[in-house]
């Protein structure tokens, strides 16, 4: 696993603007760039796939535990919610995609971060543009990534499941250029599945008494939604949920996914993991004197703080309410001066591909760069 230098693409921005790629560049800094890349080797790449999928069935089996000894005090999911939970769960409500944040530098197993199972975003990055790019510019080369395909398999399976005359909400907020791509690209892989699409805004759906609705009073059979399900059970409309007339991708049982309850959760029941760091609901002594302190509903980095030896730091933001976690702190590989972040992706249950990031913090957040990959 190494960084190298690489030339961007004549008229690169023009190139993403021309598949639909228009915030490359995000609040004045550069989201995406083609001034380097990340090349892994085929040994290394299987070891990411491999470990991806490991963590994937420990993470089910930690639903399991949940659901099973109702643990929704101990996850800050409210009580009320935990039936309807069980029962996606039970019924195999399916899931659509997620994403591990690993910690890998090539040398020592991949190390789960956290499992972003909810409202991935960097979907059409990884998905998409980074796949024209490596086609222009090293098309000798190949690529983890598969998840186009296996996105559009996952929504024939869904399609399955569906009456003939289904028809999938795709909810998100319009004023996010990252939400409404990723929204829209969702959209195009179900339309390639045979779904029919049809977008809507989070602030426009309604509830007419029995059902959610669209602004033309269409019930909302299937939503697959860009807004996390803790900030859904905590409000006031949200509780129509539990109606359980309408599927959700996501599907509820996700929340036990998206909490980072579920980093100590995992060290208790398989400790010592190779793919899995210490973690804990308090701070633990075993933690030593290098730590990551997380909030259970965090986002994007948000007041996240690493504390080591010589090392000290901390980001903003509104979460932390509901309490942290504690993280035996890992540190990410640095290269010419950036951190490296793997994002593996999971479609439909697999590993499907990964995405890069870097930052010259260690704390990744939701302007970090996105940088292409490739592997020999």
């Amino acid at each position: 696993m190494r960084r190298e230098a690489s030339v961007p693409r004549s008229g690169w921005q023009h190139r993403l603007e021309q598949i639909g790629f228009d915030f490359y560049n995000l609040e004045g800094k550069a989201y995406w760039t083609e001034q380097a890349c990340y090349a892994f080797s085929a040994a290394e790449i299987d070891e990411v796939e491999a470990a991806s999928e490991e963590l994937h069935g420990l993470c089910l089996k930690a639903v399991e535990h949940v659901v099973a000894n109702k643990l929704w005090e101990r996850m800050r999911i409210p009580p009320a919610w935990g039936e309807y939970i069980e029962r996606v769960w039970r019924r195999n409500d399916p899931t659509l995609c997620g994403r591990f944040d690993l910690a890998y530098d090539g040398k020592e197993p991949p190390k789960l971060l956290e499992y972003n199972a909810d409202t991935p975003t960097a979907l059409y990055e990884a998905a998409v543009v980074q796949w024209y790019w490596l086609k222009d510019v090293k098309p000798e080369a190949d690529q983890f990534n598969s998840i186009h395909d296996k996105l559009i398999e996952a929504w024939r399976a869904i399609l399955r499941r569906l009456p003939p005359e289904g028809l999938v909400h795709f909810a998100r907020f319009d004023g996010h250029p990252e939400d409404l791509a990723t929204s829209e690209y969702l959209r195009d892989t179900a339309l390639q599945a045979g779904l029919a699409g049809k977008p809507i805004a989070v602030t426009d759906i309604g509830w007419n008494g029995r059902r959610f609705t669209d602004l033309d009073e269409m019930p909302i059979q299937l939503l697959s939604k860009l807004y996390p399900w803790e900030w859904m059970a905590r409000e006031k409309f949200g509780i129509h949920v539990l109606t359980d007339t309408t599927a959700f991708i996501e599907p509820a049982w996700k929340m036990i996914l998206s909490n980072k309850m579920l980093l100590p959760l995992l060290w208790e029941g398989f400790p010592n993991h190779a793919n899995l760091l210490p973690a804990y609901d308090t701070e633990h002594v075993d933690l030593g004197r290098a730590f990551v302190k997380k909030p259970i509903f965090g986002r994007e980095g948000h007041n996240v703080t690493v504390v080591g030896p010589g090392i000290f730091d901390t980001a903003g933001g509104d979460y932390g309410s509901e309490g942290f976690v504690w993280q035996a702190y890992q540190p990410l590989p640095r290269f010419d001066s950036c951190y490296a972040l793997v994002g593996s992706w999971i479609v439909d249950g697999k590993p499907a591909g990964i995405g890069m990031r870097e930052d010259e913090r260690r704390i990744t957040h939701n302007n970090s760069r996105f940088v292409p990959h490739y592997f020999e």
